[in-house]
């Protein structure tokens, strides 16, 4: 069978764009032809982050689903017009949608994703393939995370014992074996960000040097680590309704250290202030995400793990990983920043053409299954 095109769309918990790749695929193999990075306005990002900090409406969440859905399809429009491209050279599109809330536990499970996918195939001509969570969850599963089925495609004829570690705002982990094991090991960039953003007023710490200028709080890190998520076995996923500015701040006064005894307390205004600086709160954050994803890799003994994601660029968070885990081989993935967005152009080929998708171990559903709805 000849390769098709198909384009992928990924807005993942950072916020940081919107990535969009356009793909040639085929049972055998997933090739990247050409990227693009789109922009995500300041004002579109604060209201998803207003709504998923529970201040919204009914007509809000209208208005943000409409609202993504054109930034979606203004997404792929701009790759199509970058690189020359007719319209009628692709197959479909696979859109993961912006995630506001995951909660895939309790009496009535349900994972929310918001783009219009309506929308993007109306303004580009392009059928899509979206709501790929929905039948895991109905079936019982987790609904995430997804990228395990396509490291396996792609990373499956490596001769090693080999883990996949994707660190986005979140990080999840795939171990290839006989049975594919996936799971989200938990926060990954999104607690980095949200620190720097509020005190450094930048999107992200670059190569990780304000965190390099700090020390590790360990009542802080012992306190973050002992969170029941990080005790609780797989499967298992997270977002933003988990790891987020209130879990941050609960975190913060549990590991509370304590005030200088050389401070006056006739003095009562210098009284109570932490010692910790905002630089060891950055500094703290990197180890817990280096801790989580280490302790994870290594409880599979796994010799070589390859890292993917936005945080593999992160070198001071890449030099922890290696040092917490000295006895395996640490690679980045070719394409490292944009396999996310990848692996929804690979479950858009799979949904055209019927296929179900090898997730049942990692998710916890009843059953393997086809995924996804085609909007045409």
């Amino acid at each position: 069978m000849p390769k098709e095109k198909y384009i992928g769309i990924m807005s993942g918990t950072s916020l940081d764009g919107v990535d969009v790749v356009l793909c040639e695929i085929d049972s055998e193999s997933c090739t990247l032809i050409h990227s693009l990075e789109y922009p995500m306005s300041q004002e579109l990002k604060d209201d998803i982050f207003s709504m998923i900090a529970g201040k919204t409406t009914l007509e809000k969440v209208g208005q943000l689903e409409h609202r993504l859905g054109l930034l979606f399809a203004q997404a792929v429009v701009a790759l199509l017009e970058q690189e020359n491209i007719e319209t009628s050279t692709i197959t479909a599109i696979g859109s993961h949608g912006q995630t506001l809330w995951h909660k895939p536990y309790g009496v009535y499970p349900f994972s929310m994703q918001l783009g219009d996918a309506n929308i993007i195939t109306a303004k580009t001509g392009i059928p899509v393939v979206a709501d790929f969570r929905g039948k895991d969850v109905a079936l019982g599963g987790q609904g995430a995370p997804f990228a395990p089925a396509f490291h396996a495609f792609i990373f499956g004829n490596i001769n090693a014992s080999v883990s996949i570690v994707n660190i986005g705002g979140m990080a999840n982990i795939t171990v290839l074996g006989e049975k594919l094991i996936g799971y989200d090991t938990g926060c990954g960039n999104v607690l980095l960000d949200l620190w720097i953003q509020k005190h450094q007023n930048v999107k992200y710490d670059k190569d990780g040097e304000w965190a390099r200028s700090g020390e590790v709080d360990y009542a802080l890190l012992d306190a973050m680590m002992a969170d029941e998520y990080f005790l609780q076995p797989y499967p298992k996923s997270t977002g933003r309704e988990k790891f987020n500015e209130a879990w941050l701040d609960n975190m913060l006064r549990r590991g509370e250290p304590m005030c200088s005894p050389n401070m006056d307390e006739a003095k009562g205004k210098h009284m109570g202030l932490p010692l910790r600086r905002n630089e060891d709160v950055q500094r703290t954050l990197l180890e817990l995400t280096a801790l989580s994803i280490s302790n994870e890799v290594l409880h599979f003994n796994r010799d070589v793990v390859i890292l993917c994601g936005g945080g593999a660029k992160n070198s001071f968070l890449v030099e922890r990983i290696k040092a917490l885990m000295p006895n395996v081989e640490v690679a980045i993935a070719q394409n490292a920043d944009e396999i996310e967005a990848m692996t929804f152009a690979w479950l858009a080929y799979k949904r055209v053409h019927k296929e179900e998708v090898n997730l049942k171990d990692v998710t916890g559903a009843k059953d393997n299954t086809v995924l996804g709805a085609i909007y045409a």
